[in-house]
């Protein structure tokens, strides 16, 4: 089969590779026919990711259809579905209290084991949704969504908090989204005018332009002086989950969204004054992807205007390697396998 590897760090290559056998009991194989590239995949070109073995079959955001099954499977072959990337134990705390999206030995497709830029993959069956209706090409943008979807839910927030959301790429734009959806009043705030005018102009969402005035001043004036009573940073920058600490009104939550590899510091009495909720958010649900998928089922998820770039498998080397760098006017890029 043909798949895209990522040898080293700036090297990715089309090779033939041995396609997978027989699914084992309780696997399926899939013909893969959807891949969005992710923020971790342009890690893993750059050599930015902390944990992971080079070579890499890269991609997590997958859909496609079953071409053979393992003994106990009830999927039916042909059938359309999604796949979850995150390949959980099914035995440790984590797992034992429903949370796989956290599993002590998570493996994760396209990171700690090879993904989805190829032809053909083997998935456990319990990791496979059916697509029920939904296009392929839409099924591939679950996972991303997904992330956004876990974070709004882990946040529990009553209807009309005021919301502000840090980061305008796409687990940004998703985390906003379904924080509408949610019913909460969202604000983005983001150093890129092009994307927040992309946030404002096509999703409708009111932004705080951080290339224009501190983030500071940009809180304080959208809320009075009292802070948000609920932020999202959707980063990945140390500096701004630090500063995201202050952008919180007293009783109010922040979620983490994205990773850092640096240690985060923050002041404890303004923490403990104002009586913050810290949340972490990691992954999704089987819950989350069907919140998604319902959402864009009943039209709430514009897909059409966040899938912004499409691509081949064969041309993908190239490509993605030119959108590492080249950003303007990117949001989503998918590739198109099958």
């Amino acid at each position: 089969m043909k798949a895209v590897v990522c040898r080293s760090p700036g090297d990715l290559v089309l090779e033939v590779r041995p396609a997978p056998g027989a699914p084992p009991p309780g696997w399926a194989l899939v013909a893969v026919s959807h891949v969005g590239i992710c923020g971790t995949d342009y890690h893993i070109f750059e050599g930015k990711h902390p944990f992971l073995a080079y070579p890499r079959i890269m991609g997590h955001e997958v859909s496609g259809t079953v071409v053979d099954k393992g003994d106990g499977v009830t999927l039916n072959v042909g059938e359309a579905v999604i796949i979850n990337p995150y390949l959980a134990c099914g035995k440790c705390i984590a797992c034992r209290h429903g949370k796989p999206n956290c599993c002590v030995k998570i493996e994760v497709l396209g990171v700690h084991r090879d993904g989805a830029m190829c032809e053909q993959i083997l998935v456990p069956a319990q990791n496979l949704y059916p697509a029920n209706g939904l296009s392929l090409a839409d099924a591939a943008a679950i996972e991303f969504l997904a992330i956004g979807a876990h974070a709004v839910r882990r946040a529990r927030a009553d209807p009309g908090a005021r919301t502000l959301v840090i980061g305008a790429g796409p687990i940004g734009l998703g985390t906003a989204l379904f924080a509408r959806i949610a019913g909460l009043d969202v604000s983005l705030l983001d150093m890129s005018s092009e994307r927040l005018g992309f946030a404002e102009s096509e999703l409708g969402f009111a932004t705080l332009d951080g290339s224009r005035a501190t983030a500071a001043d940009l809180v304080r004036g959208a809320t009075g002086g009292e802070g948000f009573d609920v932020v999202f940073d959707a980063t990945g920058n140390t500096q701004s989950v630090q500063s995201a600490f202050a952008h919180v009104a007293h009783g109010g939550t922040l979620v983490l969204v994205s990773v850092v590899k640096d240690d985060i510091v923050f002041s404890d009495p303004e923490f403990h004054k104002r009586e913050m909720t810290l949340i972490g958010s990691r992954n999704a649900l089987g819950a989350d992807f069907d919140h998604v998928a319902a959402s864009i089922r009943n039209g709430a998820v514009p897909l059409a205007k966040l899938v912004t770039h499409r691509t081949t498998l064969a041309a993908t080397p190239l490509d993605l390697a030119r959108w590492a760098h080249e950003k303007s006017g990117l949001i989503k890029a998918v590739i198109e396998v099958g």
